[in-house]
């Protein structure tokens, strides 16, 4: 059985992706493009080779994402590096950093607290993106802001402060013109985490209490406190949970509400801003 059948059958993917899948993993064996690995896909591969293609197959067929077989994933046009210790950035998360951006003007100083960083990608996507903004990133896992750092250092995002916290725990700074986060929003009991990449990935990351509000009501509850007056809350949650996060929003002092939609049509980002107070 070809490589490209081979994960066909094992993953149920359609050909195309199996054949994607494949590529991406015999040229990484081979230490290749896959520019390289289309035009010389008749070479003969030594034995040493044909080993180290077949172990990286293995693991794929074994449902590994591909993410944490290669060590990174492409997000906001870099490259971060990605560890069982940290959730896989999803293309959807890039719509959170995009509405970010929209409020962070360019020209001027923000701080701005990344909740849950994780591999850090949407704090190194927006300090780079935004070089005044002032981010601080936190996350309860130090081997989570292990993998954040070496990306931020690879990347160029020198000037990110970095604070080993449960949300807000271990915070003492109050003064954000911006909260942003992607925190788990997944049901525990949820048959999806013992499915496809979420059976890989750290489950802290992933669920949060028998309905997936839990951090979402704590995080909502405690914005108010840390936010500056005008400032705003965004959070990516699932695509069946914004009226219950635009209701939080809502009880907690959030004005503004509203959700963004991502690619595929679905809910995906909800956002508030802190009332400004009197003139």
């Amino acid at each position: 059985m070809d490589a490209t059948a081979r994960l066909q059958a094992a993953l149920g993917l359609d050909r195309r992706e199996a054949r994607l899948e494949a590529q991406i993993l015999i040229a990484r064996a081979l230490g290749v493009e896959r520019a390289w690995l289309i035009a010389h896909d008749r070479d003969t591969l030594s034995p040493a080779q044909t080993e180290a293609i077949a172990a990286l197959l293995a693991r794929r067929a074994g449902g590994e994402p591909v993410a944490y077989i290669l060590g990174e994933r492409e997000f906001y046009g870099r490259v971060f590096r990605v560890t069982p210790d940290v959730l896989i950035p999803r293309p959807e998360t890039e719509l959170l950093v995009e509405a970010a951006l929209d409020r962070l003007p360019p020209d001027r100083p923000a701080r701005v607290l990344d909740l849950g960083t994780g591999s850090g990608c949407i704090a190194i996507s927006l300090a780079l993106e935004r070089p005044l903004a002032e981010v601080t990133a936190l996350d309860a896992s130090a081997q989570a802001l292990a993998v954040a750092r070496e990306n931020a250092r690879r990347l160029g995002a020198d000037r990110i402060t970095w604070i080993l916290s449960d949300w807000y725990a271990d915070l003492s700074v109050k003064n954000f013109d911006m909260i942003v986060g992607n925190p788990p929003y997944i049901a525990a009991a949820d048959p999806h985490m013992q499915r496809e990449d979420p059976r890989f990935e750290p489950p802290h990351a992933l669920a949060a209490g028998a309905d997936g509000l839990a951090a979402m009501r704590a995080i909502v509850a405690a914005a108010a406190t840390y936010l500056l007056p005008g400032g705003w809350l965004l959070l990516e949650h699932g695509f069946d949970q914004a009226r219950a996060v635009a209701d939080l929003m809502a009880r907690h002092d959030l004005e503004e509400i509203h959700t963004l939609t991502d690619l595929a049509g679905l809910d995906r980002v909800s956002l508030g801003r802190l009332a400004a107070g009197p003139a």
